[in-house]
């Protein structure tokens, strides 16, 4: 398999106060925050719009679990069915089963410290 990750999808972290953190961000950064956090959008090397999330969430978020990480990063990817099989294949441990929604498909993974990392095949033009 020759691409595996294509870039970073979005960064998640805990926070006790995430409407506070995002306002934070937005006065002292400039980022141009709404509910979920921040979408930064880009280019691929091929022209085509692509969005990286950056998103605070609770500190009894679940979402991270099983990991007891207080981060989570998502990463791009191709083709997520085949690269879960070949992950699989090669040890990884896989979390949960894939997710469909109308902006991409999901899975999730375990490194070797036990960070859960969110694998994320998207359809950014769910977004526009």
């Amino acid at each position: 398999m020759k691409n595996r990750v294509t870039g970073l999808g979005g960064f998640f972290f805990k926070t006790e106060d995430p409407d506070k953190i995002k306002q934070w961000y937005k006065e002292r950064l400039g980022l141009d925050t709404d509910r979920y956090g921040c979408t930064f959008w880009w280019k691929d090397k091929e022209g085509k719009d692509c969005s990286t999330q950056w998103s605070p969430m609770k500190n009894d978020t679940t979402y991270f679990e099983p990991s007891k990480s207080s981060f989570m990063m998502n990463f791009r990817v191709e083709n997520l069915v085949e690269l879960l099989e070949v992950l699989k294949a090669e040890g990884v441990t896989i979390v949960g089963e894939i997710e469909e929604y109308s902006y991409g498909k999901f899975g999730w993974i375990l490194d070797p410290d036990g960070n859960k990392l969110e694998l994320w095949e998207p359809i950014d033009e769910a977004f526009k």
